[in-house]
């Protein structure tokens, strides 16, 4: 598969199952050993692991969040796409502003995912020119 096409698949996955909370929809686009660090500190194993974290996220939010990514930046099977979301732990704003890396296998799934991301408190909307 075409890394660009994996990358926007992916990027779709997730801008579509984060608001719905499909957890399926993200979930299956990941290897099934494939790994996803929600941060450098925190990793998760497999699909299980991406699964646990999802659903910890999604078991927070009370309302649908608010979600934006940009076009993947490809290199070899590594794609680094950008994203913006507007979630609601506890029915309180949070503005998430990061970009993941990712790297993927010759069925266009997820083998290792690397999530850098800034957050604040509040809703704020990303810049016009960031996801036109």
């Amino acid at each position: 598969m075409d890394v660009r096409d994996a990358a926007r698949l992916w990027a779709d996955a997730w801008t579509q199952g984060w608001p719905a909370r499909d957890v399926a929809r993200i979930v299956d686009r990941q290897a099934e050993d494939g790994d996803h660090w929600a941060s450098m500190f925190r990793p998760y194993r497999g699909r299980a692991g991406l699964r646990a974290y999802v659903e910890e996220c999604f078991g927070e939010e009370t309302r649908p969040a608010e979600v934006w990514f940009g076009e993947p930046r490809v290199d070899g099977d590594t794609a680094a796409i950008e994203y913006w979301a507007v979630t609601y732990p506890y029915d309180e704003p949070v503005t998430i502003s990061g970009c993941t890396v990712v790297r993927f296998d010759a069925d266009g799934l997820v083998t290792e995912s690397r999530d850098y991301s800034h957050s604040t408190e509040g809703r704020f909307l990303p810049p016009t020119s960031l996801f036109p």
